[in-house]
């Protein structure tokens, strides 16, 4: 593997680094790895799909600040779901991770997602988490520094295509094509 993508990488706006971040690897504690097939790009106080479209709160509040940084929310009082901060410091903008294809430490995801099929290990954001031991705790940490790190092991990079978001209700921007996916992932 190589080093952790650099800042740089993620200063851009969530559309342009929502799609490079397919197919880069997601690296966990205890060696669990996936590849990433699929994420979403939130645009912040001008996306109303966004948790930072009515500005800063407390929940929100590391989406305002610089890239290269896990925002880590609980969604729906259920699941953990997993966004790298994105574009500028003071821009609200973020990139939520949907899906990862295993790579290493299958038995450990297993075990986390309590003996769950293959297929069905890591084909949502909350089972993503989940399989990769993400918890709140993460939230507000550098990507670089943190326990689960983004790489680029310089695998080529397959189709992607470009979908509407999923489960966000009607006038939240469900209809923008901001759901990046890779063409063959099972997801």
């Amino acid at each position: 593997m190589t080093k952790c993508l650099p800042v740089s990488f993620f200063a851009r706006p969530p559309l342009e680094v929502a799609p490079e971040l397919l197919h880069k690897v997601l690296v966990g504690p205890d060696g669990r790895t996936g590849r990433i097939v699929e994420v979403e790009a939130y645009g912040g106080e001008d996306d109303p799909g966004s948790h930072g479209w009515r500005g800063v709160t407390p929940r929100t509040e590391v989406m305002f600040g610089p890239p290269a940084h896990w925002y880590v929310y609980l969604s729906y009082g259920v699941h953990w779901c997993a966004n790298v901060v994105v574009d500028a410091p003071g821009v609200c903008a973020a990139v939520l991770l949907r899906a990862i294809e295993p790579l290493e430490g299958i038995d450990r995801m297993r075990e986390a997602r309590n003996g769950r099929h293959d297929r069905e290990l890591a084909n949502g954001p909350g089972k993503l988490t989940q399989a990769m031991g993400v918890d709140g705790s993460l939230g507000g940490h550098p990507i670089a520094s943190s326990r689960l790190q983004i790489v680029d092991d310089a695998a080529p990079v397959p189709d992607r295509d470009a979908t509407p978001r999923i489960g966000l209700s009607e006038g939240r921007g469900e209809d923008v094509p901001w759901r990046f996916v890779v063409a063959s992932a099972n997801h």
